[in-house]
């Protein structure tokens, strides 16, 4: 699957050889991935978060796959390069071994994540539900838990601002726990990435 999407970034205007531009969202905050193929040079180029992370020049293979690490917990991709017919080729990237739509669907099983405001500042807040890890803006955030009378309360601090992440049960099993976001009392509702 060839994934494209235009973006203004100034080395992708540069460039005419922008071949794919990936937005992963990590616990760390949304990523983004943009790579250049040369297929007259055989260049190869990824950017991470406007970085240069990878170069290859004059590779003489068009196809094949480059492997990189993305975020603060080194998450593995690989962008996969084909031949689709001729000189036209097809990009495709996998997180963890699984394909960028597979990791996403999988993720929103195991994470929630909420986007709100602060004082003026957006923030990201993502709970990694197998180890209750929250994360705000990139940052791992000290929490301290308790259980209360229906489920468990995760509780943490942003700025001024109390929060906590209550857990209940749905009451149905193929729905498992419910995750709430709970800022200064008030319940901040959940995104999908």
């Amino acid at each position: 699957m060839f994934l494209w999407q235009e973006y203004g970034s100034e080395h992708a205007r540069m460039s005419n050889d922008l071949a794919g531009v990936w937005e992963v969202a990590l616990s760390d905050g949304v990523h983004r991935i943009e790579f250049e193929h040369g297929t007259t040079t055989g260049k190869r180029v990824i950017f991470v978060d406007g970085k240069e992370l990878l170069r290859r020049d004059w590779m003489f293979k068009l196809v094949g796959k480059e492997t990189f690490n993305v975020g603060k917990s080194e998450t593995k991709a690989t962008i996969n390069i084909d031949a689709v017919s001729g000189f036209a080729y097809e990009y495709t990237l996998e997180i963890n071994g699984k394909s960028l739509k597979k990791y996403m669907e999988n993720r929103s099983k195991v994470t929630s994540t909420w986007v709100l405001n602060l004082d003026g500042i957006d923030c990201r807040v993502v709970l990694e539900k197998d180890t209750m890890d929250v994360w705000c803006n990139g940052q791992n955030i000290e929490t301290a838990g308790e259980f209360v009378d229906d489920g468990t309360e995760t509780h943490f601090t942003l700025g001024d601002h109390n929060c906590c992440v209550k857990a209940v049960s749905s009451g149905k099993r193929r729905d498992g726990i419910i995750h709430a976001l709970l800022v200064d009392g008030t319940e901040i509702a959940e995104c999908t990435e």
